[in-house]
């Protein structure tokens, strides 16, 4: 017999209450009737009528401007099982069936039909991505099917309130491929009805390879599904004394951090919008402004040199590895040690990237790497004034151009030098070397 999961309907109730929705006092369960493979027994325990919470909105930012939301409802059913549909070397298409998630608690949220565009669609889903792991009701991964997204799209003519028939699109795992798969829809659907043929109202799957979308089966209708009261279990009554225990207990929100960090440490709005639209990312910068051992406050600089790196450098790394940031042995400190190296003046800029994407892979200390390296930043003129004499003598046309009035020129040269010290010069008092030395030869 089936039996409710008492920490999914808390899991729900959180995400209700994050999503600003009304929680119902008492819920049911509801069978949802329909015949597809991936269904064995013929119903889903799902929630029809009466879900947990309901009539939420979310704010979302698309081009800098906000934008609010609807959210229908959020509700809890169970799982159903996968298929995966293969082709064999012969040409024949086949199916195959993992039973194993079949049956586990599932939280559907259902948006209001508010969204206008495959961008806006994008940055509601990272939205609810971040809201769900502040949350800590889900790893919300997108590739391992823990964040599922299955897309609803309609066309109506310009200046018309009414929605043109609904096209249900699935099997997307990545924001880019509901992108994509919403993009193609558009362009599918607007073909259709520039023709005057007409869209049927249809779940269609997404093909990666080919970029498109696949018919599937027909859309049901609610009435199709043939909802009634799940008879094996009993209607839940959610008290308010649970309710308001769950609601104090929320953790800080991405909206919340948001203003807090601006606040509190002077971030730009972009900055912080993209800071915090990850939690481990938001607690990694927190984590690197932490005060360290030698007590050095926190000024701007050091607040917009950690910023660039975590939406910089950090961001790149991790985007090139397909890593989430707690799968890295890349700690707060290394930042800051990588800071701390560029702003003392022992590496330059470049210099640290290659420390930082070190520490990045192998988690350890900044300041290690540059002991056991021996490597630091060339400060000393007598040291680096033979480089950029080697580079005078090399670059004769560079050097005319500077003495016939071309300034851009010495950024040219000072890039020679540091690539003659494989990066280490320091670049202004390399520049300031090579434009003593460019007068020098103007006087002569």
């Amino acid at each position: 017999m089936p039996v409710v999961n008492k920490k999914a309907v808390e899991y729900v109730i959180m995400t209700g209450l994050a999503l600003n929705c009304a929680i119902a006092t008492q819920t049911k369960f509801d069978r949802k009737n329909y015949p597809y493979p991936d269904l064995m027994k013929g119903y889903q325990i799902s929630q029809y009528d009466q879900p947990i919470a309901q009539n939420g909105h979310m704010t979302i930012t698309v081009e800098g401007e906000k934008r609010k939301t609807g959210i229908t409802r959020v509700h809890l059913e169970e799982d159903v099982a996968k298929l995966f549909h293969r082709t064999d070397t012969t040409g024949t298409n086949y199916s195959l069936l993992d039973v194993n998630r079949s049956g586990v608690s599932l939280m559907e949220t259902v948006g209001e039909p508010d969204l206008r565009s495959p961008e806006e669609a994008r940055q509601f889903l990272i939205k609810l991505q971040a809201v769900l792991r502040y949350l800590g009701v889900s790893t919300a991964n997108m590739e391992e099917g823990s964040f599922r997204c299955d897309a609803n799209i309609s066309l109506r003519p310009k200046g018309s309130s009414k929605l043109g028939s609904k096209v249900e699109v699935k099997n997307m795992n990545s924001f880019r491929a509901v992108y994509r798969a919403l993009e193609h829809e558009i362009e599918r659907q607007s073909h259709l009805l520039d023709n005057n043929k007409h869209i049927n109202q249809e779940t269609r799957g997404w093909d990666e390879n080919q970029a498109i979308t696949v018919p599937q089966r027909s859309k049901e209708y609610a009435h199709d599904y043939r909802f009634f009261p799940e008879p094996d279990l009993p209607t839940l009554v959610i008290n308010s004394v649970w309710i308001n225990q769950i609601r104090e207990a929320l953790p800080e929100l991405p909206n919340e951090r948001y203003e807090r960090l601006v606040r509190e440490y002077g971030l730009s709005n972009y900055d912080a919008s993209l800071i915090t639209s990850s939690k481990a990312i938001a607690d990694f910068f927190e984590g690197t402004m932490a005060k360290d051992s030698t007590d050095k406050p926190i000024d701007k600089q050091m607040v917009k040199s950690v910023a660039n790196w975590i939406v910089g450098e950090m961001a790149r790394l991790l985007n090139l590895s397909g890593k989430e940031l707690s799968e890295t042995p890349l700690e707060p400190k290394h930042l800051r040690e990588i800071v701390d190296l560029v702003q003392n003046g022992t590496l330059t800029t470049n210099m640290a990237k290659e420390i930082f994407e070190l520490a990045f892979l192998h988690g350890k200390s900044p300041r290690d790497i540059v002991k056991e390296q021996g490597i630091s930043q060339i400060k000393d003129e007598s040291v680096l004034e033979s480089a950029v004499q080697e580079v005078l003598d090399r670059n004769s046309a560079a050097v005319s151009d500077y003495l016939n009035g071309k300034e851009s020129a010495i950024r040219f040269l000072t890039g020679q030098v540091m690539k003659e010290t494989k990066g280490q010069a320091n670049p202004q008092i390399a520049t300031k070397l090579l434009i003593e030395n460019l007068n020098k030869i103007s006087e002569q």
